[in-house]
């Protein structure tokens, strides 16, 4: 008996142990990025949320690149918000230079509003 065989439709099949003949199919090859924390955050969101998104980036092997374009672009937004914010509150290298733990609690408060829009704007959307 014969273990591959190539359809009509020209997919080549392989007879499982249960005597089933099953395609021989494979993801698209695509590129591959550095995924950071927001991707990672990205993918799991899309994995329990999206999942019919998830299986189109999936599919056509363009999820790795959309992971490190929502990385990059979590990045570049979170740094803007935070500096954005920093001159909103009045937070200076002078006051970092007079009273460091004031410096660091406003510091903390800001990245963190700061990171809490990113993730609800272009995380979980």
């Amino acid at each position: 008996m014969r273990k591959h065989i190539i359809g009509e439709n020209g997919i080549s099949y392989t007879e499982g142990t249960d005597g089933i003949f099953y395609p021989d199919l494979k993801l698209p090859e695509g590129e591959t990025y550095e995924i950071g924390r927001y991707g990672n955050k990205r993918l799991e969101y899309l994995k329990n949320y999206h999942k019919g998104m998830y299986l189109d980036l999936l599919t056509s092997g363009k999820l790795n690149r959309h992971l490190h374009e929502c990385d990059e672009e979590c990045k570049a937004r979170l740094e803007f918000l935070t500096e954005q914010m920093k001159a909103g509150a009045g937070i200076t290298e002078e006051l970092k230079a007079k009273e460091q733990m004031k410096w660091v609690g406003l510091m903390n408060n800001v990245r963190s509003a700061a990171e809490e829009m990113v993730l609800k704007e272009l995380v979980y959307c």
